[in-house]
């Protein structure tokens, strides 16, 4: 036994230990992991959420059966929504979004922490919000029974599920329900009750029926229209105390597909709102692939013909098909696909400029609005509407926005490359005291640097090494963990069969 494997049996790894990790891995990636003495001084001279200065411009909208729906665990809410069915069965959607800006102003030590690191960080040992926790989980988040000012955008939609109109304003809301994507979906699928929180409200249960609908008709009509569905590979430890006890891969349930087809809609109106203004904005683009003959070639290793120019619909029916044909496989064929499409990104769009659109949603206009206590995006483009909704100039020069758009892009892939980093860790963790043991598993990638191999449960990733016979990738193989390092991520099996 070498050295450092006599040192990782000496030392168990705690939740502690991963947290030490991850503040190491946010300042290598040039992400602050902690709040400066000027942001707490700023943070104390706040006594309670924001009252804004001229009543005339906020409409009061308390009344209604506002809802959100987010992780079990999640303290900073963004949206609210509420549904109305109207005559002849069209739906009016309200969409409730956190006005951060009124207690975050431009330039403020707490906006410059923000734009250093332009979007919170998620692990599982420790979470580095964006904002300090007593606004993003208090005085700018949408809490259950609390008034709070939010920006809110109302769509009405035809019976099918075509959005007819739009419109954005101001108001003051008041959340009625805080549930939760799971809850709600076992809810929806018929597998449990309507959660107590929602039951307790007289009329929520049509509200979030009306809601569940609409959003599977929208759901429909984004993959006509060829939007794209991956089932990309994200396991998230659970703790108990100190101890990471399992891993589980968050699933794909109706309660976040009802979220996420309402977040799609109302960016999609925020960015032609803007764009109906006369405003410069800050848009989220996935442009049209490069690398489209790598796909088609991708596509060819499974028998499929894909046409040689870029096709969202070609491509989403290429997936969907194998999605059905070999479920257990199609995450590992989602993350080839995303890599090869390429990184999302912000840019600056001018009104009249040809929009480059979103190539994985399928769509042309398309910018961050929903989630303003989680990303800088979101409260630059909230200030952005801010501003137009008052006939005022706009916050940002058209050269500031591109400074903003470059910043942001580059700071969301580095936090992404501290929570990528972080699961590997996290996975090493739970496996660290179980060496010798065998699991089933997947072969998932294969390249110069060596062979990769997905086990099943707990389900997470390592390199395959001592081969002793060929492995393609999708072969389904029996392996033996012989090693872990929690310090760099590295998880190590070798064939049993």
């Amino acid at each position: 036994m070498n050295k450092q494997n006599q040192n990782q049996k000496q030392h168990r790894h705690q939740r502690s230990d991963l947290v030490r990790i991850s503040i190491e891995a946010m300042i290598e990636r040039g992400l602050k992991p902690e709040f400066g003495s000027k942001v707490e001084h700023q943070l104390s001279k706040i006594t309670g959420p924001a009252q804004s200065e001229d009543q005339a411009d906020i409409f009061d909208l308390t009344d209604l059966l506002w809802c959100s729906i987010d992780n079990d665990d999640s303290l900073d809410l963004d949206q609210l929504t509420v549904s109305e069915i109207l005559p002849n069965d069209n739906v009016k959607l309200r969409v409730a979004i956190a006005d951060v800006d009124a207690l975050v102003k431009i330039g403020t030590p707490i906006d410059e922490h923000a734009w250093e690191n332009t979007t919170s960080v998620y692990t599982s040992a420790r979470i580095y919000p964006m904002l300090p926790e007593r606004l993003s989980t208090d005085l700018t988040s949408l809490n259950p029974n609390e008034n709070r000012l939010a920006v809110v955008t109302e769509m009405v939609f035809k019976a099918d599920g075509v959005m007819i109109s739009s419109t954005v304003y101001r108001a003051l809301v008041h959340n009625k329900a805080k549930l939760a994507y799971d809850a709600v979906s076992a809810w929806i699928d018929g597998q449990a009750p309507l959660p107590e929180a929602a039951a307790r409200v007289k009329g929520m249960e049509l509200q979030l029926r009306t809601q569940d609908a609409l959003a599977q008709k929208m759901r429909k009509h984004r993959h006509e229209e060829g939007s794209l569905e991956f089932v990309t590979f994200q396991p998230r430890a659970l703790f108990e105390g100190e101890s990471v006890v399992d891993i589980r891969q968050q699933v794909q349930n109706r309660g976040r597909q009802l979220i996420e087809e309402v977040m799609i809609a109302t960016n999609g109106c925020t960015a032609k709102y803007l764009a109906a203004h006369g405003g410069a904005s800050l848009r989220r683009v996935v442009r049209s692939p490069e690398r489209w003959l790598r796909i088609v070639n991708e596509a060819a290793k499974y028998g499929e013909s894909l046409p040689n120019e870029p096709d969202s619909k070609a491509l989403e029916n290429f997936l969907a098909k194998r999605q059905k044909a070999d479920p257990l496989r199609f995450p590992d064929l989602s993350l080839v696909i995303v890599k090869l499409m390429g990184r999302g990104e912000y840019v600056v769009e001018i009104p009249g400029s040809a929009p480059i659109g979103h190539f994985g949603l399928a769509v042309r206009d398309y910018t961050h609005s929903t989630a303003p206590n989680r990303r800088y995006p979101d409260l630059i483009t909230s200030r952005l509407i801010k501003a137009a909704l008052k006939g005022d100039k706009p916050p940002y020069s058209g050269s500031e926005l591109a400074a903003l758009a470059m910043h942001c892009t580059t700071q969301e892939d580095a936090a992404q490359k501290v929570e990528r980093r972080m699961r590997k860790s996290e996975a090493a963790l739970l496996l660290e005291n179980r060496v010798g043991t065998h699991f089933d598993g997947v072969i998932t990638g294969s390249s110069n640097h060596g062979v990769w191999v997905r086990i099943f449960s707990p389900p997470t990733e390592g390199k395959l090494g001592d081969l002793r016979r060929n492995v393609e990738v999708g072969d389904r193989v029996r392996v033996k963990l012989v090693s872990t390092n929690v310090e760099r991520g590295f998880i190590d099996f070798v064939l049993t069969d």
